[in-house]
């Protein structure tokens, strides 16, 4: 059994508990398996069909206003949008195409839906492009002048028709642009906009650029982000597994908490992110452990940030995106997880299923 000094515990402390290792030290080199991660194992209440030439990526569901459950996905291969049925798997269509213009797509990876708006980063466009709900008509770009090298996404609503967007930034160096940079220049990780929507206008400025360059809070190799703001967190997703891949927690201003989520627990890389939220605060983070041969999602509490149970299922495997809903729909009545199986299709688990195992609460109602 291996035991987690934190820092600022003493030295004597563990070398009686022996076998320690610090929050610094990086994770082993070999190829880690989910043989070695306890899970419960979850079926799945469907598996869309498989599209042998999609990249799927990033997730986001909305609720059209006659009630029709969307799950949208960015495909990364096809430099388009695939939207699927979020009851059954059922594809419905595909938007987009390859290029630079409205409508059009490089490389997209992040996506959020909000409102009547749906957000797609462009890692290749070096942008954010917004679009309208049902019909995703076009409405701005954005990013053009900041971004480098783009990928997540996450969307805070401020008031009627304003937003705050967060964008991680994983830019790298090098000749071949696959070299870190060194800590002293992953201070603008993450890219925070203002967003303003009137009708079709669309209005944009940056804010802030933020990111931790100490050996324990930067960010390396960045993705998914999630906000908690009930909680004052941000929860950036560490894929570096030399640094140890985790969930780092920032303060919503944008600085480095000193905490991590998933340290040595999160074994592969971390990947998807999913909150679970009650209005008192209360609730569970998700997190995806993306195994090629199965993804294990690790469950933290809301509040603690302290792990309470993970599970998997065997038909379901290097997941990148996820995406949860806790609203009750006539085929997931407790809500559901979506999660992107291996770049080709989408897989739903029912929350109450996920519940039941592992003695989570079934809706904010319940203890």
């Amino acid at each position: 059994m291996r035991t987690l000094c934190l820092r600022g515990t003493m030295v004597s402390a563990c070398l009686l508990l022996g076998a320690c290792f610090w929050r610094e030290s990086p994770q082993p080199d070999r190829a880690p398996s989910s043989d070695d991660v306890d899970y419960a194992s979850v079926a799945i209440a469907w598996l869309s069909p498989a599209a042998p030439g999609d990249e799927l990526d990033s997730l986001a569901g909305w609720t059209a206003p006659d009630g029709a459950q969307w799950l949208i996905a960015s495909d990364k291969h096809g430099d388009r949008l695939r939207v699927f049925d979020g009851e059954t798997g059922t594809p419905l269509r595909t938007f987009g195409g390859p290029g630079a213009r409205p409508g059009e797509f490089r490389y997209p990876n992040g996506i959020v839906a909000i409102d009547t708006l749906l957000l797609v980063v462009e890692r290749d466009n070096h942008r954010v492009q917004v679009l309208r709900l049902p019909d995703l008509l076009p409405l701005a770009t954005f990013g053009e002048n900041d971004l480098r090298s783009p990928y997540g996404i996450a969307v805070m609503p401020l008031a009627a028709g304003e937003y705050e967007v967060l964008v991680t930034d994983s830019y790298m160096t090098g000749l071949g642009f696959d070299i870190t940079p060194p800590l002293s220049q992953l201070d603008a990780r993450v890219k925070r906009f203002r967003m303003e929507v009137d009708g079709p206008y669309v209005g944009v400025r940056l804010q802030q650029v933020f990111g931790d360059t100490t050996a324990a809070g930067a960010l390396r190799k960045v993705e998914s982000i999630m906000v908690d703001a009930f909680n004052q967190r941000i929860l950036i997703a560490e894929e570096d597994r030399s640094a140890g891949t985790a969930l780092r927690a920032y303060t919503l201003g944008g600085a480095y908490s000193g905490r991590d989520v998933g340290f040595g627990t999160l074994r592969s890389q971390a990947e998807g992110i999913a909150l679970w939220a009650c209005a008192d605060g209360s609730g569970y983070w998700i997190a995806t452990d993306q195994f090629p041969d199965r993804s294990v999602f690790q469950v933290f509490d809301r509040r603690a940030l302290t792990r309470v149970g993970a599970f998997a299922s065997k038909q379901v495997a290097n997941t990148d995106g996820i995406w949860l809903r806790q609203d009750a729909s006539p085929a997931f009545p407790g809500g559901v997880l979506f999660a992107v199986h291996d770049d080709k299709a989408v897989a739903a688990f029912d929350w109450r299923v996920i519940a039941r195992k592992l003695r989570l609460r079934a809706s904010c109602d319940t203890q």
